[in-house]
């Protein structure tokens, strides 16, 4: 049936993108920054922010991008001394996050919504060879989009970070001085741990989708 063609293709194409939302999510926690800080060979911040206090506003910046408050649940936060902890800069650029995170995660919620709807679709009609293409063609499309976004991480992650952050934030509005509070909780290491990990994540599943849905010798 040309439906059935048309939905592999469709389930294909969205694998990807769910995966590495997935991977997203996995990071997008106070828990992975909390593990970075703790590690030896992450840099210590050069302004004096314990491992303990980067643990506690990291976990503040972590939770706002993903609950209902508003930028005024950073906005109130003061240090010991009464001193704000985020400058209105910061939270400018915070509120932007926020808004590609919703929209990012709406998407995501869609396209993981459709491709169970083409599982159960594929299930139900008993179309068990359309299911294993779909599937299959999806983890070959994520080892090759990430194996090369992988590849270029490893040669020049800065570029990479600087595109990434061309494509979603307006020029100037995502760079700080190496004494901001941001900076201080995310440097630069901490990005590319947490690439490292979002595609390495989703890299991995594309390849499990691969061999358990490998054509069979008969």
């Amino acid at each position: 049936m040309k439906i059935n063609k048309i939905l592999q293709v469709v389930l294909a194409i969205f694998i990807p993108y769910i995966l590495i939302m997935a991977g997203v999510r996995i990071v997008m926690t106070p828990n992975f920054p909390a593990f970075e800080y703790k590690r030896e060979s992450f840099p210590a911040d050069p302004f004096g922010f314990t491992v303990q206090e980067r643990t506690k506003w990291s976990g503040y910046a972590v939770s706002y991008l993903t609950n209902d408050e508003d930028i005024d649940y950073l906005g109130n936060l003061q240090d010991l001394n009464g001193q704000k902890m985020f400058t209105p800069d910061e939270l400018a650029h915070m509120v932007d996050v926020k808004d590609v995170v919703k929209a990012s995660s709406i998407a995501w919620y869609v396209l993981s919504g459709i491709s169970i709807a083409i599982l159960i679709w594929f299930i139900v009609m008993r179309q068990w060879e359309s299911l294993r293409k779909g599937l299959n063609g999806g983890g070959w499309a994520t080892i090759g989009l990430l194996g090369a976004l992988l590849l270029f991480l490893l040669v020049s992650f800065d570029r990479l970070f600087e595109y990434f952050h061309r494509l979603f934030f307006a020029e100037g509005t995502w760079t700080f001085s190496q004494s901001s509070t941001l900076i201080r909780l995310f440097p630069f290491e901490f990005w590319r741990d947490a690439f490292v990990l979002v595609i390495g994540f989703a890299l991995a599943a594309g390849v499990l989708l691969v061999v358990f849905t490998r054509k069979r010798k008969a």
